[in-house]
């Protein structure tokens, strides 16, 4: 995808607030390479679940360059995000551009799709069923769905 621009719209609060979840998941992921956090395991999932011996070898072997991409790619979308200026209160919900070039498209899409995982580990969610759209809690998690739909539509195009 070098080359390629794509124009993620959001509101100024939508930006600071996704900034700050993406900068709480790079934390998470900074710290869980020393202290594991059940709310990773879907994002290193047993390669062997019929075999524990070999999925805690594969796990070992694996796991931290894994979640070392996660890492990166997370400061890649901070990176983005950090285009976008501190708004007044007054602002919060102007319109702001958010320009992903080239290959931080993917970055974007790895990131979003994680931070949904981690969320869904936070709130229970296994199957569809168990999401519940009367709970406020899961609004962050069908934003962060909304926007990483936008964006594997806007890769799908290029």
């Amino acid at each position: 995808m070098t080359g390629r621009l794509v124009i993620l719209t959001l509101t100024r609060i939508e930006a600071a607030h996704l900034r700050a979840l993406v900068q709480q998941f790079s934390s998470l992921v900074e710290a869980t390479q020393s202290e594991p956090d059940p709310a990773l395991d879907r994002l290193a999932p047993d390669a062997y679940p019929d075999d524990a011996d070999a999925a805690r070898e594969f796990r070992d072997l694996t796991r931290g360059d894994l979640l070392g991409r996660r890492w990166h790619d997370a400061a890649t979308v901070l990176r983005d995000l950090d285009t976008v200026e501190e708004a007044r209160l007054e602002e919060a919900l102007s319109p702001v551009d958010v320009p992903i070039e080239g290959d931080a498209l993917d970055a974007w899409l790895r990131t979003l799709a994680a931070v949904r995982l981690v969320l869904a580990s936070r709130l229970g969610i296994e199957t569809a069923e168990d999401h519940d759209e009367e709970d406020p809690r899961f609004a962050l998690y069908d934003w962060l769905g909304y926007r990483l739909d936008g964006l594997v539509q806007a890769a799908d195009e290029g």
